[in-house]
């Protein structure tokens, strides 16, 4: 079995060779890659605003430092970046109760009541497992004068229109790192109709700024996001169904894009997934508790982090046969 971890396209790597070999400014004006970078981000985001970073930790960074006072994340499921960023700005970053990292939605308004938050911070996928009710979740922050930031690393792309839409997000933030779905290795992104959130972090963002190769190779590789991302999903969802038959799985109903097994040692089961998934380039096993995915013991498997033209049938069925023989 053949498994390599994610790697920008051909295409993307060309494209940004290209720009490091032909680098060309006009005094005064901006490269063309960066309008680029930002003009291929709109199409997808469907926000006026977009501002190309460095990494996806100084995109949350900038955005949240627009923000005085406090904010809320959840309790799990999240990025812990959220929490590091929080302390270094001196915001008073709330935990709030989730369901595994899902924002019970019928709990929010409560929630937001009682601790006055400035913003809501999630990621569109629930420890990268579990599709995040975004619109609902838009609405109660919309209507209670809440800005939702949605971290959109995992969702860019979604066709179905529910993750990574401006329509149902004030801010998204993204990661362009490996093994994002957009990945080209490095960088990141900002996207909001708000010009006075993208005014006040002007000063922060300059110093946030991505080079133009980075930028090349966002433009090229965004567009390949929606068949990434449909295959991902696609693949979690057959071999959760696999599993599912003689394991326990975590949110077995619900769109991801990884796997998390609950287990009493969860260590051990990594160490003999380890042996026997040799993914070139990485690894695609995380253990729990873990902020990031779950806070319980289990395993998690990052079907995420799998190129996605090694996501053939025959390597799925090896997968779903190796796992069967774990103890």
């Amino acid at each position: 079995m053949d498994l390599f971890y994610r790697r920008p396209s051909f295409e993307t790597r060309n494209a940004m060779s290209k720009s490091a070999l032909n680098l060309k400014h006009i005094p005064g004006s901006r490269y063309e890659e960066i309008e680029s970078a930002e003009e291929g981000v709109k199409k997808f985001t469907r926000h006026d605003q977009v501002k190309i970073v460095n990494s996806g930790n100084s995109a949350i960074l900038s955005v949240m430092s627009t923000f005085k006072d406090r904010i809320m994340i959840p309790d799990q499921g999240g990025w812990i970046g959220f929490k590091k960023m929080a302390e270094f700005l001196g915001i008073k970053a709330i935990p709030i109760p989730t369901e595994l990292g899902i924002v019970e939605v019928n709990e929010l308004e409560c929630l937001i009541e009682k601790f006055n938050p400035e913003a809501l911070f999630i990621t569109s996928f629930a420890g990268y497992s579990a599709e995040q009710p975004i619109k609902n979740i838009y609405k109660i922050c919309e209507d209670m004068g809440v800005v939702l930031v949605e971290d959109a690393s995992g969702g860019i792309g979604d066709e179905s229109g529910m993750l990574g839409n401006g329509k149902h997000a004030h801010v998204i933030v993204a990661s362009t790192g490996s093994p994002k779905t957009v990945n080209v290795g490095n960088g990141g992104f900002i996207s909001t109709n708000d010009i006075n959130l993208i005014n006040s972090a002007k000063n922060i963002l300059k110093s946030f700024k991505a080079d133009p190769v980075t930028c090349a190779g966002i433009a090229s590789e965004i567009k390949n996001a929606p068949y990434i991302l449909s295959k991902t999903l696609e693949v979690c969802n057959f071999l959760k169904s696999e599993i599912m038959e003689f394991r326990e799985v975590l949110y077995g109903d619900k769109s991801g894009l990884n796997i998390i097994i609950p287990d009493e040692h969860p260590k051990r089961l990594s160490y003999q997934l380890r042996n026997r998934f040799n993914v070139n380039g990485g690894s695609i096993i995380t253990v729990c508790p873990n902020y990031n995915r779950v806070k319980m013991n289990a395993l998690c498997i990052e079907i995420k982090n799998l190129d996605v033209k090694c996501m053939t049938h025959e390597n799925l069925d090896e997968i779903v046969k190796i796992l069967k023989t774990l103890n």
